[in-house]
């Protein structure tokens, strides 16, 4: 079921099944991708309790027992509840079922909380370990938007500005959705704006390691309007979009990401992971505003 909050500026709705955003208007304009099958059928899945893919969709742990996960994890694949709906604010709530619990074996909640104020939706990831053991957890973020927003623009026409001159020599993705750290590419050279082109995505996604910037803005070259991601705290910031020209952008904020080659299998060894002990909460809050 899909819920509906708005401010003065915004109007931003969820879905229920997932918790995930599937629209952000401003003035009667759609930024946020509506998720055609041609290019890309989702539009802003949550990514819990892994961002990307286990090396042959499984992980060791260090109790011995083992985690097996598909690409970005469970939660975009299940009903949330509805705890809290307000005007301005929507909170969902997600507590491992069997399956889940013999996929990643660890009790937890997971909430998921959308708050509007004027042209900010701020999204809180709200993680509590229900269990006894300390719990290893990536989260992360997967917003697309509309690339171009407007009739008359091209895709090229676009490009995104990071908060800071970024040095980003970006992992290749393979086949199977693991980052190559022997293979790198040079995308952003001291330099704060990358112009899009179709082409950079031809191999997946741009992964950034450890950003200094803790915003990117996705905005016509020949304009400071667009959208802006705030996304302080997170270790790895991805910019995607359909290796067949798909007419969007993903602004990722992510906490870990798919298994290194250069990684081993153990779950706890992953770069970025997050480690929760047993009745603790951690928030990891990301942003997006339409400036």
């Amino acid at each position: 079921m899909k819920h509906t909050i708005k401010s003065d500026v915004l109007s931003v709705t969820v879905d229920s099944f997932g918790a995930g955003l599937t629209s952000i208007m401003r003035d009667d304009i759609e930024y946020l991708w509506q998720g055609e099958p041609a290019y890309w059928f989702g539009q802003a899945p949550i990514m819990f309790p892994i961002c990307g893919c286990l090396r042959d969709g499984t992980a060791q742990l260090l109790n011995g027992k083992t985690v097996t996960l598909a690409r970005h994890g469970f939660a975009r694949r299940h009903e949330f509840v509805l705890k809290n709906a307000a005007d301005t604010e929507l909170t969902y709530e997600l507590v491992p079922d069997e399956d889940m619990l013999e996929a990643y074996p660890f009790p937890f909640l997971l909430q998921m909380n959308y708050k509007v104020k004027e042209n900010c939706l701020t999204i809180n990831h709200i993680i509590t370990n229900t269990g006894d053991e300390t719990m290893p957890y990536f989260v992360g973020g997967h917003p697309a938007f509309n690339c171009p927003a407007h009739k008359g623009e091209r895709f090229e026409d676009y490009v995104v500005e990071m908060e800071c001159p970024e040095y980003a020599k970006c992992p290749t993705i393979s086949d199977s959705g693991l980052l190559i750290d022997e293979e790198r590419t040079l995308r952003f050279d001291n330099q704060s704006i990358l112009p899009m082109t179709h082409d950079l995505f031809y191999q997946d996604a741009l992964c950034l390691e450890h950003p200094r910037s803790t915003y990117a803005i996705l905005r016509h070259k020949d304009s400071s309007h667009g959208v802006r991601v705030d996304f302080p705290g997170f270790d790895f910031f991805q910019i995607w979009s359909s290796s067949n020209d798909g007419p969007f952008v993903a602004l990722e904020p992510w906490t870990g990401t798919a298994t290194m080659s250069s990684e081993d299998d153990i779950f706890e060894h992953k770069r970025g992971v997050k480690l929760l002990e047993p009745g603790k909460t951690e928030v990891i809050t990301y942003k997006i505003s339409i400036v």
